[in-house]
């Protein structure tokens, strides 16, 4: 047995679709019942999923962790995806009771900084679901710091791409939504409002969580080249295998005297520092 094959034993679990809705057009909401020994996933990280009696898609489908949870003889992982191919379209009509292949969790995830007391989501699109997980986190964590801020800045093409808003703002202290065409919230990119409240952020108490599209990322990268305020982004790139074998999924990152190498995303990542990145 090779080292990826005993990984992917080790990590490779049945799910039960407890139920698969869809909570605006093109987006579903899908939670999965698993077997107990599942490890527990920490916020940023994925998982692959597949259709066990299909080889068409052959690959899994990588999916961020939307919730986690353990009750009575299972445990329970919710995924939030957006239709975008022939995978995720076949996951869209699996009624309850079918069975997927899950592998994982895969990845690096979210580091938490539980002394600081403000913590900024920013969230393009589909890119929530991973920061939902993150803030239940924080919600979660003893009260390490009096009165812990979460402030959310969503963004989306129009209203009926904004997914699964009511869940943040029952986790945040504020939310603050923008759309491309104004459909709801303010009109314009997410980075927008959260460029006007960066200078009232305190360097040493805040810390910047994103995800979202390659051109949201790449703008907020921009922003803050010159503050003070440490960021995080969860970055998104086509994956085959999710255990870093086939190296499908690298990413370019700047290290050492601004020396240019290369890092695979299911394994290094997805979760880097947003100056890491080679943003060019």
């Amino acid at each position: 047995m090779t080292d990826r094959t005993r990984q992917e034993a080790d990590r490779n679990v049945e799910g039960v679709v407890l139920s698969n809705r869809e909570t605006a057009p093109g987006h579903f909401h899908m939670v999965l019942g698993l077997p107990v020994p599942i490890a527990d996933p920490v916020p940023g990280q994925f998982v692959m999923v597949r259709m066990p009696d299909r080889l068409d898609p052959l690959l899994a489908r990588p999916l961020g962790i939307y919730g986690f949870s353990r009750q009575a003889g299972e445990a329970r992982l919710e995924l939030l995806y957006r239709v975008a191919g022939k995978g995720t379209a076949l996951l869209s009509g699996l009624s309850t009771g079918r069975v997927l292949q899950v592998l994982g969790p895969l990845g690096r995830g979210f580091r938490i900084v539980p002394e600081l007391r403000t913590v900024i989501l920013v969230a393009g699109g589909i890119g929530i679901a991973p920061l939902t997980f993150l803030a239940e986190h924080y919600r979660g964590l003893p009260a390490v710091v009096e009165g812990r801020e979460i402030v959310c800045y969503v963004g989306a093409r129009c209203s009926e791409a904004l997914v699964g808003l009511e869940r943040m703002e029952a986790l945040c202290s504020r939310v603050v939504v923008t759309t491309d065409d104004g459909t709801c919230g303010a009109c314009g990119i997410v980075t927008e409002p959260l460029g006007l409240d960066l200078p009232s952020f305190r360097p040493g108490a805040t810390v910047i969580y994103a995800c979202g599209p390659g051109a949201m990322l790449r703008c907020l990268a921009d922003m803050l080249r010159e503050s003070p305020v440490p960021c995080q982004v969860s970055v998104e790139e086509r994956m085959a295998c999710g255990l870093g074998a086939c190296l499908g999924c690298a990413v370019a990152i700047r290290s050492g005297e601004n020396a240019l190498s290369y890092v695979r995303v299911c394994k290094e990542g997805p979760v880097f520092d947003i100056h890491e990145l080679d943003w060019k």
